[in-house]
């Protein structure tokens, strides 16, 4: 299944999406910089948490297709790529 056909991705990205017009209207109005900031940094952390589901989807994808039924030290390897992908 490609990227664009996994509706937990895309659903991300249209509420980022629609965040950061918000943020946009915001600036546009003259509104509080610290409401902005804190704003802004809701749409960061929501795009943050978006690439790391795109690059779980990526690794389930690519490796499930590759390699089928993965033995048990197999899964926890990919579990731990996965935990440290958090800091990508």
């Amino acid at each position: 299944m490609s990227h664009a056909q996994n509706p937990e991705i895309m659903q991300r990205l249209r509420r980022a999406s629609g965040h950061l017009a918000s943020v946009m209207a915001m600036v546009e109005d003259g509104r509080d910089c610290l409401l902005i900031a804190q704003q802004m940094q809701a749409v960061i952390k929501a795009l943050e948490s978006t690439k790391r589901t795109l690059i779980h989807h990526h690794i389930d994808e690519h490796l499930g297709a590759v390699a089928g039924p993965l033995p048990a030290d197999a899964q926890a390897l990919i579990a731990e790529i996965k935990e440290v992908s958090k800091y990508l």
